[in-house]
C-alpha cells in the first residue's frame, strides 16, 4: 500500500551538529537530587526518566486513592498519559524476552526482570487510576476534558499491546497480566470519545469542534486538534469494545452516536472503523483551513463569533491570539496517526512546517544549532521562548495557572509521539501504511536535526530541580521578564477574570476549577516565604526561587519534566542510537 503523491518533505539545509550529540547521552546535573548523588555528576537521558517519573509517583500519587489528590480532572488524566508514555519508552529499553530465550544472555534476564519490576509498579498504578478516575464528572465537564480522557487510555492500550509483543513474544493475548485489562480501557476510551464528538458542530464557522458545551460558541485549536488525535487513534489503536452499558443514562441512550461525524451507537464498536478515520480528516481540514495561524506560523487560541447570539451569523469572525505552547503540539500525534492511517504525505509535511515555527518562536536557529543569533545571551522574546528554551507567556510572570503548568510538557509528548520512527512495513496490515525509504530517511533526519532543541531545553528544565527532585515551570529562567502578550490576546487559560468581565463574548455557566497544591497554605509567613491568597482562590507564592512563584512547584510542572526528559531519551532513543544499539543499555 502506498501512495502515490509525490515526495516533498521539509529538511533543514544544516546539518546536524554531531558535537551535540554527547549532551543527549550524558548531562551534567549542578543540583542535588532525589537524595543521592550519580558518580561523577554524570547521568543517562534513561536513568532521567526513571527518576523524573519515581519522584511523580512518589511525591504526588496516593495509591489508596487511585489518583493524584492535587490534580483537576483533566490534569489527572494528563499524568496517567504520561505514565503509559513513560512505560512505553522504558519497555523498549532492553530486548528481552519472559520467559527467557535459551541464548538469552544471564546478565539481561537479570536486568529484563528488573525492569519488568518497575513496569508491573507503575502499571498498577494506573490499573489504580482507572478506577480514581472522576468519570461521572468529566462527563459534564467541557469536550476538550473529555478528549484527554480518551488520548490517556489510548496511550495504555497502545503500551500494553507493544509490551506483550516485546517481551511475551510465544505466550499469546495471556501471557501478561496487564492484557486483561484491555476490554475495560478500550470501553472508558470509547464512552468518552463518543461523548465529545458531540461537540463537532457545522451550523458554526462551517466545522470544528466547539470548546465548551456551556458557554458561547468558541472553536478553539485544542478542542479541535484533541479531535483529531483522538479520531486518529481510536482508527488505529482502539481493539473494539461489546460494552454497552456504563455512563449512560435515559438521555444518554436517546442521544449516543448522534454526532455529526463518528461511528452510529451500536452494541460492540469495531476496530479500525473507518468512520473514526473519517472524523479526523474532516476535523484536519477544517483545522487547516480555519485561519487559526498567526504571521509566525503558530496556531492561536480560537474564534469567537461576534455578537452571539444577537446575530447568528456562524461565522468565526473574532480572533483570540492568544498562543500557548500545547496549541502547538497536540495535533502532531494526530498529524503522524493520519499518515499513518492514509499515507498522504501532506501530514507529515505540516507537522514537520508546524515544528521548525515552534522551534524559531524560541530564539533557537537549527541551522546553526545556536540561539539566536548565536549569542547564549539572547534574551529577547521571540513568541513562545527566548534563548533557545521553550516558554509560555504566564512563565516569567510567575502566574501560570493548574491549566498552564500542563502546556510545555504536552508539547513535549506529542513532539515524541510524531518523531517515532516511520514503520517499514505496515503495523496493520491491509489498514496502516508504511514508509518507504526515501520517506523514512526524510523523517528520520529531519527529527534527529530537532535532537539538540530537545536536550537544550531538557538541560534548562532539569536545572529548575529543587533537592527533592521536583521540576520547576519557568525552564528558561534567566530573572528577565520579557514576555509580550501579542495584540489582541485573552490568557483565559491563566487569568479567569478574562472570561468574567467579558460574559458578552464568553457566556455564562462556567468557572475554572482551582485546586492550590497542598503545600500553599493562605498563611502570612512559612519559611520565610511570603504567602498570600484570598477565599476560593489559589495563593500565591512570591520567592528568591522564581519557580516557587505563583503555584510553585506541582504535580503538573512535575508531569512536564517528566515528558520532557522522555522526548530526550526517544531522540537518544530513535535518532542517535544506531539499529540494535537498545539492547544492553541500563538505567
Amino acid at each position: 500500500m502506498s501512495p502515490s503523491r509525490p515526495l516533498i518533505l521539509l529538511v533543514a539545509t544544516g546539518l546536524l551538529a554531531i558535537a551535540a550529540l554527547p549532551l543527549l547521552y550524558s548531562v551534567n546535573i549542578n543540583t542535588p537530587a532525589f537524595g543521592h548523588r550519580y558518580e561523577g555528576g554524570l547521568t543517562t537521558a534513561l536513568e532521567e526518566l526513571h527518576h523524573a517519573l519515581q519522584t511523580m509517583q512518589d511525591t504526588y500519587f496516593q495509591l489508596w486513592l487511585g489518583t493524584w489528590p492535587t490534580c483537576i480532572d483533566w490534569t489527572a488524566a494528563v499524568m496517567g498519559t504520561y505514565v503509559s508514555a513513560s512505560l512505553y519508552s522504558l519497555t523498549r529499553s532492553l530486548d528481552y524476552d519472559l520467559p527467557p530465550r535459551r541464548e538469552q544472555p544471564v546478565t539481561v534476564t537479570a536486568e529484563g526482570q528488573r525492569i519488568e519490576n518497575e513496569i508491573n509498579k507503575y502499571f498498577s498504578q494506573a490499573i489504580s487510576y482507572y478506577f480514581g478516575e472522576d468519570a461521572f464528572s468529566l462527563r459534564n465537564q467541557a469536550y476538550d476534558d473529555m478528549l484527554w480522557v480518551v488520548l490517556g487510555w489510548l496511550e495504555n492500550l497502545r503500551f500494553i499491546n507493544l509490551h506483550i509483543d516485546a517481551h511475551y513474544p510465544t505466550q499469546g493475548d495471556h501471557s501478561w497480566y496487564g492484557k486483561q485489562f484491555e476490554g475495560a480501557f478500550a470501553h472508558r476510551a470509547r464512552i468518552f470519545y463518543d461523548l465529545a464528538k458531540r461537540g463537532y458542530d457545522e451550523s458554526d464557522c462551517g466545522g470544528g469542534m466547539n470548546w465548551n458545551p456551556k458557554l458561547q460558541p468558541y472553536k478553539n485549536a485544542i478542542t479541535n486538534q484533541l479531535f483529531i488525535s483522538a479520531s486518529a487513534g481510536m482508527y488505529l489503536y482502539f481493539p473494539g469494545d461489546d460494552n454497552s452499558s456504563p455512563f449512560l443514562n435515559a438521555q444518554d441512550k436517546k442521544e449516543y452516536g448522534k454526532g455529526l461525524i463518528g461511528p452510529s451507537s451500536t452494541p460492540y464498536a469495531r476496530p479500525h472503523d473507518p468512520e473514526y478515520l473519517r472524523a479526523a480528516i474532516a476535523a484536519y481540514d477544517w483545522l487547516a483551513n480555519s485561519n487559526m495561524t498567526n504571521h509566525q506560523g503558530l496556531y492561536i487560541d480560537g474564534f469567537h463569533i461576534s455578537r452571539y447570539p444577537w446575530s447568528r451569523s456562524g461565522i468565526c469572525d473574532q480572533r483570540n491570539e492568544m498562543v500557548y505552547s500545547y496549541n502547538q503540539g497536540v495535533v502532531l500525534s494526530g498529524l503522524r496517526s493520519l499518515w499513518e492511517s492514509t499515507g498522504h504525505l501532506r501530514y507529515l509535511q505540516d507537522g514537520h512546517r508546524l515544528l521548525r515555527n515552534v522551534i524559531s518562536a524560541t530564539g533557537y536557529n537549527l541551522s546553526s544549532n545556536t540561539p539566536g543569533a548565536g549569542q547564549p545571551g539572547d534574551d529577547e522574546w521571540h513568541g513562545l521562548g527566548r534563548n533557545g528554551v521553550l516558554e509560555d507567556y504566564c512563565d516569567s510572570r510567575g502566574i501560570c495557572s493548574q491549566d498552564g503548568q500542563n502546556f510545555k510538557g504536552l508539547f513535549f509528548h506529542h513532539f515524541t509521539l510524531f518523531c517515532e520512527s516511520l514503520p517499514r512495513t505496515p503495523l496493520i496490515p491491509g489498514i496502516s501504511f508504511a514508509a518507504d525509504a526515501s520517506v523514512f530517511a526524510l523523517h528520520s533526519q529531519s527529527c534527529k536535526e530537532y535532537s539538540p532543541w530537545v536536550a537544550r531545553n531538557a538541560v534548562a528544565a532539569m536545572r529548575t530541580r529543587d533537592a527533592r527532585g521536583h521540576f520547576g515551570g519557568w525552564w528558561g529562567d534567566n530573572g528577565n521578564d520579557t514576555a509580550v502578550l501579542p495584540l489582541g490576546a485573552e490568557d483565559y487559560r491563566n487569568d479567569a477574570s478574562v472570561m468574567q468581565e467579558d460574559r458578552e463574548r464568553w457566556g455564562e455557566g462556567w468557572a475554572p476549577i482551582v485546586v492550590p497544591p497542598p503545600s500553599m497554605k493562605p498563611v502570612k509567613q512559612a519559611g520565610g516565604l511570603v504567602v498570600d491568597g484570598d477565599v476560593g482562590q489559589a495563593p500565591m507564592i512570591h520567592a528568591r526561587d522564581a519557580n516557587d512563584r505563583g503555584r510553585g512547584r506541582t504535580v503538573e510542572t512535575q508531569g512536564a519534566g517528566v515528558a520532557l526528559v522522555r522526548a530526550m531519551w526517544e531522540f537518544v532513543f530513535e535518532h542517535t542510537v544506531a539499529p540494535g544499539g537498545r539492547r544492553g543499555l541500563r538505567w
